[in-house]
């Protein structure tokens, strides 16, 4: 079938969601099927590219000065564009990812031409509100109304998907179409406890101990600085170093943070990881932490759980769906330096528990392989094209 994806952000963005529209992508064109992709361009121009197997379409954009590498469009100035892609593409069925102007645009024209239109929900208001910097109850009205437009316009589609029953059950009140449950999915393949630890090691010259890593935008709502105070009460009690893979808006800070805390040599910043390095990475670690409150499925955690770590996960959004506290790692409050601590000193001191919740990391992931989920996504598509007059 042709499929046309929609979405606000793609390649280069480093997003779950971005992440996740490139991979359902190639995934779909290597199962042969035609993909197109409508996303903001790099500059502001339009422009076509083919990236793989992938037609890449770019509606001109333009930077957002508080988010840096996103782009924004101006929804009157695409319209032309997108019903020029779609009368060229002419496709069987589009798949929007969020309510943005891209998307929101390509679901009217969609309409308008009698094509089906699936969405899926990536959207979480905090991610977006918390580079606003406001009080905290006008960010509860704002995050209220993001909420309600984002119904409002996903409603629209024939069919709606999100990555977790968390994610579902936050919307699901709003929207009167039941939505589905379908997971982002990961590649068992590719992420794999068999992967070679070494390139990882040398490229970033990681110390010979044992590993606690993150990976994901240095963003303030991830919460990093609650690791490295963590990382801080746990050092004196159990010998490990912590790697923070990632860029963002809190680098710096984060970095001044390590050196206020006396933890300077215990910890290494790589930056960003290129896509070839990152199963090398994971394969290099010994456990994984994600102490972020905005997660709707959390697509680094389940490529560490792929590569059989245990995975301390702050007890928030979707995450406890992933993690089994006690099982396959723990979970803790979250902002709970002190909690997590103590979970990092007893994993670091009982290595044969950290391989006992490897394994069960790995028993839970297979339920997400991308194969299964693809089959998911093509059955979610052709139902709504079988469903539409």
């Amino acid at each position: 079938m042709k499929v046309l994806i929609a979405s606000d952000t793609y390649y280069p963005h480093v997003n779950g969601a971005s992440y996740f529209t490139q991979r359902l992508a190639d995934a779909l064109a290597e199962r042969g099927h035609e993909v197109g992709v409508i996303a903001p361009s790099l500059t502001v121009h339009n422009d076509t590219l083919l990236r793989g197997k992938v037609h890449i379409y770019g509606v001109h954009s333009f930077p957002i000065l508080l988010v840096p590498k996103f782009r924004f469009v101006f929804p009157w100035a695409i319209s032309r564009r997108i019903s020029s892609v779609m009368s060229d593409f002419k496709p069987d069925i589009v798949h929007i990812q969020m309510h943005f102007p891209v998307s929101r645009t390509v679901l009217h024209e969609a309409r308008k031409r009698g094509i089906p239109v699936v969405a899926t929900n990536h959207f979480m208001p905090d991610n977006l509100t918390h580079y606003l910097h406001l009080p905290s109850a006008v960010t509860r009205s704002i995050n209220s109304a993001m909420w309600w437009d984002a119904s409002r316009v996903l409603g629209r589609a024939q069919a709606i998907s999100a990555p977790t029953q968390t994610s579902v059950d936050l919307m699901q009140p709003q929207i009167t179409k039941k939505m589905q449950v379908i997971s982002n999915g990961i590649d068992l393949a590719r992420f794999n406890p068999k992967n070679d630890p070494e390139p990882a090691g040398e490229a970033y010259k990681l110390p010979r101990k044992p590993i606690l890593l993150f990976v994901g935008r240095i963003d303030k709502e991830k919460n990093v600085d609650v690791v490295l105070r963590a990382v801080a009460l746990a050092r004196s009690k159990a010998d490990f170093h912590l790697v923070i893979s990632g860029h963002g808006a809190e680098t710096a800070s984060l970095k001044r943070l390590t050196h206020k805390l006396g933890i300077g040599s215990e910890v290494t910043f790589t930056g960003f990881v290129p896509d070839r390095l990152l199963p090398s990475l994971y394969a290099a670690a010994d456990c994984f932490v994600i102490a972020g409150i905005a997660e709707l499925q959390c697509i680094v955690a389940m490529e560490a759980m792929a590569t059989g770590l245990p995975i301390l996960a702050a007890r928030a959004v979707a995450l406890p769906e992933l993690v089994q506290s006690g099982e396959n790692g723990y979970l803790f409050e979250p902002g709970d330096y002190r909690e997590l601590a103590g979970r990092i000193v007893e994993l670091f001191n009982d290595p044969a528990l950290r391989r006992r919740m490897g394994a069960k990391s790995r028993g839970i992931i297979a339920d997400h392989d991308v194969n299964t989920v693809m089959e998911r996504f093509e059955d979610f598509y052709r139902t709504a094209m079988a469903h539409t007059p």
